[in-house]
């Protein structure tokens, strides 16, 4: 389990090799499993709230031959309560946790199953995942956006991935478009493969480059732990988004807590950097930075989200963030 300050557990390397770290999610597993490992995870969502959902689309009333409103009575529908099956590592070393299952993931995917529940604002839109890992959150998204981009580095991360949309091909919307493709975030306009992305497997097409153009929506889970990391992050965060302001991202993060010398108390460094590049919205300032924030962020209430992810804890130390990109005014 993660430790008292929400650090993951790890685990020395057997011969020498590289240390092991794993997620929280994964206690109860043999720590020295080797090889991919599934696991189920119970989704239970009550039915959407069509009358919202009929209020946002400007639903069309009919009246009888009086004039009154004809009212048609709503029947109580069941729960839809569906499994997800994730491929993973139950342990990894760091430049790999992309093959785990971490709790923030867990955290946005509860948010994106509410907003999807509530309202139909994520109803057939373009959307990314940045450093999505196993793919979860971006294949739930899939349940009812129309182009849904996956996206990681690394082949072992990638093919685990399209692993997991193989797994799970059946909760998808039945016109979602799903792509599993890498960004490199130190290069974060996609390099375009010549003819076919069959020719590489995770490669992007021409079509595909100009689809992400039309990109409303980016998630991120847990890719906040090293300041090099975070800072290649809002790189790539401005290449996708700096074209237009109407884009958003939500963010889900744990704060990661640890002693250090130089402050002679338990902090939270990486958390901090995070914020050195946003603006809160509510706070109307951020960190004291050289150069002025281009990004302005809120925090989501949590308690606000139902948990509908069933097997996990939320903890206390995961936050999600909306995100939107400044644009500079011209002169």
């Amino acid at each position: 389990m993660a430790g008292e300050h929400g650090n993951p557990p790890s685990y020395p390397a057997e011969g020498g090799g590289e240390e092991q770290v794993m997620s929280e999610v994964h206690l109860g597993c043999p720590p020295y499993h080797t090889g991919p490992h599934i696991s189920h995870f119970t989704i239970s969502l009550p039915p959407r709230d069509e009358d919202s959902l009929d209020s946002a689309r400007g639903k069309v009333y009919e009246v009888d031959e009086d004039g009154d409103l004809i009212l048609t009575r709503r029947r109580n529908a069941p729960k839809d309560s569906f499994v997800i099956s994730i491929q993973h590592n139950i342990t990894s070393s760091i430049p790999r946790v992309g093959l785990q299952v971490w709790r923030a993931e867990l955290v946005l995917a509860d948010f994106v199953l509410h907003m999807t529940y509530k309202s139909s604002d994520f109803d057939g839109i373009v959307a990314i995942e940045l450093g999505a890992g196993t793919g979860l959150v971006g294949m739930l998204l899939a349940r009812f956006a129309n182009t849904v981009f996956i996206t990681d580095k690394g082949d072992e991360v990638l093919e685990n991935c399209a692993k997991n949309i193989d797994l799970n091909a059946g909760i998808f919307h039945r016109r979602a478009s799903i792509y599993v493709r890498e960004l490199d975030w130190n290069h974060p306009s996609p390099e375009v493969v010549v003819n076919s992305p069959s020719m590489q497997s995770f490669g992007w097409s021409t079509s595909e480059v100009e689809e992400l153009q039309r990109v409303s929506l980016l998630l991120a889970a847990d890719v906040i732990y090293s300041d090099d990391l975070t800072d290649a992050f809002f790189c790539a965060l401005e290449a996708v988004m700096s074209n237009s302001p109407d884009k958003v991202l939500y963010l889900a993060l744990e704060k990661r807590y640890n002693f250090t010398i130089d402050d002679l108390d338990v902090v939270a460094n990486g958390y901090s950097h995070f914020l050195s590049y946003i603006k809160d919205e509510e706070e109307g300032n951020s960190l004291v930075t050289e150069c002025p924030p281009r990004f302005v962020g809120r925090r989501i209430n949590l308690e606000e989200i139902p948990q509908y992810v069933q097997e996990y804890e939320r903890g206390n130390d995961v936050e999600i963030w909306q995100i939107r990109y400044m644009m500079t005014p011209r002169p």
